[in-house]
Order: structure tokens, then C-alpha cells, then sequence
């Protein structure tokens, strides 16, 4: 890449982590529900030992219950944490109920306030109304979120901006200056990257900057945002990555039955993610045969667009 390409902000993911992700920082992640979840990243924030980080997200699936009984993390501002697959996150239920590893402070939304929450800040608006969470416990146990009557008499609640000190979000490809392009199931991935006060990428393919402008609508935000950009093949495992591999239903499974104790999560914790030193030596143990059997059977291309003029 060349200096205009902005090679300076490709680094490797323990810089960006180190440097991006301070104590006490309030973090994005898992922005597209299921799918490109930066599992290498979160996997970097336990070895590095950061601590006292305020989660935000929607459907975060295992990470955010890894991250949690790991010790990371105080706060959550959240509309859900388990694993999707299998039911609960241990780690979770730990904390909440027997303040394993430490208590856990847990700010509930749902996933459309959540949404709601990033966009009044993506705008730079104070907050956003809603017809959404009237009537239920949810404006009981979360008073940043406020019931109240609208300029028509109308009953509302108001959905106060989040504004996340950092993003990480996993991508299929980007280019060195912070152009990144994604696709499939996005969530709240767009709003999140334009909510939060900077942005690490993590992803599969670092390509040329015309690669990024050829298809302006796949840009996920203002490469000026992005602090970051992280070389990461397989970062998002065992979450799903689309056109790059499948979700490793199996992976899930053993974790859930695995970190059944505390005994249990703590062996896995060393097994891995302590003993592995980056997402190279995690895709080793994992096995050739079991990573190449997640890539996608057969390719399925979207139709070519023209932008000509």
C-alpha cells in the first residue's frame, strides 16, 4: 500500500487493542447479531488484561460471556447475553447471581432501543422517542430510559444517545486508510460505527482503495473515523463471516457444556484463549480439516451494479 492508501493505520491487533482500548473504556461489539463478531479482538482485551469495560450490544452471543468471566468487564448496557444457540452464558449467570468474578452492573434494553440508542448519537441528537418498551419492566430496571408524553399527548419513551468510547467491528474486507466494506446481516453495524468515538476494524482481506470505492454503498462509514485497521483471517470464528466460512454450530455447543462451572470456564479460558498467543495459533489448534469444512460450499455473487454516469 502506498502512504495515501493511510498504510499508518494497519497494525497488528495487540497494538490496536493496547492502544484503543484503555481501562474503563465503553466498547461496541457484536453489532451484527450473529454474524462477524470480532471474537480475535475480544479474545486480545482478556490477555492484554484490561479491565472495568462497559459492553454495549445487542445479540453478542458467547463473547460478551467470555469477556465477563474473564473479569473485563463492570457494566453492560445490553438487550441480551448467552449464546444463542445453546441457551444461557454461564459466565453471565455467574456474575448476576453469585458475583463471579465480581459483581455486574447491567443496563437492559432491547435490541431496538439499543439501535435506537446509537442512532440518536450517530445523529448528534440528545435522544430518540419511541412507542417501543411502554408497559414493560424494562423502564423499570433501566431509568436513562424515560417514559413521558409526546408533543402530541401521545405517551413516549426517550432513548438516550450511547455514545461508545470505541467500535470493533469485523469486516470481509478493507483497505489500509479505513474504507471497509461488509455485508449480509448488518444489525446495528453502520450506526455504530458512526455513534462511536473511534473505530477498530478487524478483517478477513486488506485490499486497494479503489476496491473500496468501486462499491460506494458497502462503505460502512467515514474512513476518518477508523483508528485502526487489523489484518485478522478467521477473527470472527466461530461466528459466521458471509462468502468466508459458515458458523461452527459445534464450537458453540462444546463451550456451552464445557463452562457448565467455574472449573470448567477456567479451563477453557487457558485452553483457548491465555496459551493462545493470536488468532494464527487459535486457527492451528482449531484444526486445517474442521476450518476448511466451514467455508462456503458454493459462491453465491450478488448481481454486478453500475455506477456510471
Amino acid at each position: 500500500m502506498t502512504s495515501s492508501d493511510g498504510a499508518g493505520k494497519v497494525v497488528p491487533l495487540a497494538e490496536a487493542i493496547a492502544r484503543d482500548v484503555p481501562d474503563g473504556s465503553s466498547v461496541v461489539m457484536g453489532t451484527a447479531l450473529e454474524a462477524l463478531i470480532p471474537f480475535a479482538a475480544g479474545h486480545e482485551i482478556i490477555r492484554q488484561g484490561t479491565r472495568d469495560l462497559t459492553l454495549i450490544g445487542p445479540i453478542s452471543d458467547i463473547l460478551f460471556d467470555q469477556l465477563i468471566g474473564a473479569g473485563v468487564v463492570n457494566r453492560l448496557r445490553v438487550a441480551w447475553v448467552g449464546n444463542v444457540s445453546e441457551g444461557l452464558g454461564h459466565n453471565y449467570r455467574r456474575a448476576r447471581e453469585r458475583a463471579l468474578p465480581h459483581p455486574l452492573e447491567v443496563e437492559p434494553y432491547s435490541n431496538l432501543t439499543v439501535s435506537l440508542g446509537l442512532l440518536a448519537a450517530a445523529l448528534g441528537a440528545p435522544y430518540i422517542p419511541t412507542y417501543s418498551l411502554l408497559g414493560t419492566d424494562i423502564l423499570r430496571e433501566n431509568p436513562s430510559l424515560r417514559a413521558g408524553i409526546g408533543p402530541f399527548g401521545e405517551p413516549i419513551v426517550r432513548v438516550p444517545a450511547i455514545r461508545p468510547d470505541v467500535a470493533i467491528l469485523h469486516v470481509q474486507r478493507a483497505d489500509a486508510g479505513g474504507g471497509a466494506h461488509a455485508w449480509g446481516n448488518l444489525g446495528v453495524t453502520r450506526e455504530a460505527f458512526l455513534a462511536a468515538r473511534r473505530v477498530i476494524l478487524t478483517t478477513e482481506e486488506i485490499v486497494p482503495s479503489d476496491v473500496i470505492r468501486s462499491d460506494p454503498n458497502r462503505v460502512l462509514g467515514p474512513p476518518h473515523k477508523v483508528s485502526a485497521v487489523v489484518h485478522v483471517p478467521g477473527g470472527a470464528h466461530p461466528s459466521p463471516v458471509q462468502g468466508y466460512y459458515n458458523r461452527d454450530h459445534a464450537f458453540f455447543r462444546d463451550y456451552h457444556q464445557e463452562t457448565r462451572s467455574a472449573e470448567g470456564w477456567r479451563r477453557w479460558l487457558e485452553e483457548w484463549v491465555l496459551s493462545v498467543p493470536g488468532r494464527d495459533a487459535y486457527l492451528e489448534k482449531l484444526g486445517a480439516e474442521r476450518w476448511e469444512a466451514l467455508r462456503p460450499k458454493k459462491s453465491l455473487c450478488a448481481a454486478p451494479v453500475d455506477y456510471g454516469y
